[in-house]
């Protein structure tokens, strides 16, 4: 995937791979590695690619997307039925059909309701039309998985996209996005960005799977749950005054980077204003020193995160997003510390009520609140561990040994760089905003900390770059928040090389969830043959009944079995493999693994570990009432 050409929408795609013979599909990977690798040069709207001295490739992106077939021109002689075309459609960024344009005025202008009508009654069941638009993303995501990422290539991806194209004109949004992702996910492994998590493919192609079996037997708010909304809606929320708490920049594979600053109002319930749009790097960078798009304040978003807001006519999303319409006023006004009320209630609420928070609302899909994953923590670092990824932070709060690692690793941004900088210093005290990554150990990407030598400055670890001179002394009374008295003697300070002490990690009940996600993965990966080797599976198993996991030792069993499952005809020719069986065989095994992560997730942090975390309707139903965690009967004030 080459990031420096404009988006094209799924359906010109799917249009232009569909309109080839099949002698060009055969060569289809070919030549979008060919047309990736050349150069291109932009001029306004019109995007050229030079394919050889005497042929250009044009593509035509208002907007900066590609949204007809007749926007892409080739100067070759079998145009336009030549197979540069499609090969730059695939080569291009998937471009998001419910993103507006970047040239329009703020999203949230777009999104901001008419005067209120009587809405139509949503249908009580699924339309045939969803059904088929069901069943054909489920058919294209099982190609893809019974391919892997080596063998998805432009053909199946152009199908799994006018999957997504049918889905979306069905009113099926949702889902449509999700079969996007792995679009984008797919191009990125084969390519090879950095950025490419294996993790994110499986995830978002079971979520393709698990809402293309739900969908058409949903019925009532279940159904409207699973399709989703293009747009959502900005109810009136009259009068706000808000008090800025961070910004972090956004930089994602899809080609959209900007800002978001994050406030809360006097009861801690938290807003964002956001500025995202068709970008790069260096906008993620530069959008930190723009005006906020909120009525008439000059504010900047580095500024609004330490200063204050009075807004007026203020209208807000579900997800917690300020609307920008042209009734809304907003002034400056005062900010206030961490450590003073009332952002201090945010780091109030109790450690596990926040993580059970978090992964109750994490399965809430589009439509959940954007804070559902934050946490406000007081911890003291304690020094660092190696990872794959590299090295992370160990900090501990309150008696928890937690892993603090960098939320971006772009080297425009300066998450990195500021995370070893902060390991030079152990013992520090800081209050930290971090966004919860779930998994068997206390795990969290770090966004926002309280400055070292200062408790009452913040540092947005995206935007702001610390200076080691700040850091070469941090006593530890001077590093604790000024809430927190401390009567304890200063560490030394670190050795004169700067290396930061290294700590062994944490000592885990070593549960073997990892032999069935590992085959999970693997069979995204790879595909169904790599399953299909043979092999003794047993001793795997075993071992997992021993642990007392008997129906991952079952679900195991029977993901192994259906991928080597190959009848023959009465010829002994091997007959054609039944892609259905495994499809449900590897989506029990995904839903089953991800349930169980967020059960030792909450039980590494403090959480009740057999609260419901599966309120999302994608989740497969186990027939188990909801439990409430004892002593839990309301809600602690703080954010939602």
């Amino acid at each position: 995937m080459n990031a420096h050409l404009p988006g094209v929408a799924p359906s010109v795609t799917a249009q232009l791979v569909a309109a080839l013979t099949p002698r060009l599909r055969k060569r289809l990977d070919a030549g979008v590695a060919k047309v990736a690798a050349r150069p291109v040069a932009r001029e306004g709207d019109m995007v050229r690619i030079a394919l050889d001295d005497d042929t250009d490739l044009e593509l035509h992106a208002p907007d900066g997307v590609v949204t007809s077939a007749e926007g892409i021109r080739c100067g070759c002689l079998l145009a336009p039925d030549c197979l540069h075309r499609a090969a730059v459609a695939s080569a291009a960024p998937v471009a998001d059909p419910t993103a507006p344009p970047a040239t329009a005025p703020p999203a949230t202008d777009l999104q901001e309701p008419a005067p209120p009508t009587e809405p139509s009654a949503p249908p009580a069941s699924a339309t045939p039309a969803q059904r088929t638009a069901s069943a054909a993303l489920h058919d294209a995501a099982a190609a893809v998985l019974e391919a892997g990422t080596d063998g998805a290539g432009a053909v199946l991806q152009a199908e799994l996209l006018r999957a997504a194209h049918t889905a979306r004109l069905a009113g099926l949004p949702r889902a449509a996005g999700r079969a996007v992702a792995v679009v984008t996910a797919l191009r990125a492994a084969r390519g090879g960005d950095p950025d490419y998590r294996l993790t994110d493919l499986t995830a978002a192609l079971r979520d393709v799977l698990v809402l293309a079996h739900r969908l058409p037997d949903a019925t009532g708010p279940e159904l409207a749950e699973l399709r989703g909304s293009v747009r959502q809606p900005y109810s009136p929320d009259g009068s706000l005054r808000l008090y800025g708490v961070f910004a972090e920049p956004v930089l994602t594979t899809t080609g959209y980077a900007g800002a978001v600053t994050w406030t809360a109002d006097a009861a801690g319930r938290l807003y964002t204003v956001s500025d995202v749009a068709p970008g790069g790097a260096e906008r993620a960078t530069g959008a930190a020193d723009r005006a906020v798009r909120l009525g008439d304040t000059a504010l900047t978003h580095r500024e609004l995160s330490r200063a204050g807001l009075a807004v007026s006519g203020a209208t807000v999303s579900p997800a917690g997003r300020l609307g920008a319409g042209a009734g809304v006023r907003a002034v400056r006004a005062s900010g206030v510390d961490w450590d003073a009320g009332p952002l201090d209630r945010l780091w109030a609420v109790p450690v596990p009520e926040q993580i059970s928070r978090a992964l109750r609302d994490d399965r809430a899909g589009g439509e959940a609140r954007e804070d559902r994953d934050l946490l406000f923590l007081d911890v003291t670092l304690v020094g660092t561990v190696r990872e794959a990824a590299g090295e992370c932070l160990v900090a501990d709060c309150g008696g928890l040994r937690l892993r603090l690692a960098a939320a971006h690793d772009h080297p425009a941004l300066p998450h990195r760089e500021n995370l070893r900088l902060l390991a030079s210093v152990p013992g520090a005290r800081l209050r930290v905003v971090a966004r919860l990554t779930p998994g068997p150990l206390p795990r969290a990407t770090l966004l926002a900390v309280s400055h070292p030598n200062d408790p009452g400055e913040r540092v947005d670890l995206g935007l702001d770059r610390l200076r080691r001179a700040d850091l070469h002394t941090v006593p530890l009374q001077q590093a604790r928040p000024s809430h927190e008295p401390s009567h304890e003697p200063s560490p030394q300070p670190p050795p004169p090389h700067d290396t930061p002490p290294h700590e062994p990690p944490p000592a885990i009940d070593d549960a073997p969830v990892h032999l069935l996600r590992r085959r999970v993965m693997q069979a995204v990966s790879g595909g169904r043959r790599v399953l299909a080797f043979p092999g003794d599976r047993g001793a795997e198993v075993a071992r997992l009944r021993r642990y007392g996991l008997g129906t991952a030792g079952e679900l195991l069993a029977e993901l192994h079995t259906t991928a080597a499952d190959r009848a023959r005809d009465p010829f002994g020719r091997l007959l054609p493999a039944d892609t259905g069986r495994f499809v449900r065989a590897w989506l029990g095994a995904a839903v089953y693994t991800e349930s169980l992560d967020r059960a030792l997730c909450a039980a590494a942090w403090g959480a009740d570990p057999t609260a419901d975390f599966t309120t999302d309707p994608t989740a497969v139903p186990t027939g188990a009432p909801p439990q409430t965690p004892p002593g839990r009967t309301t809600p602690h004030p703080g954010p939602p």
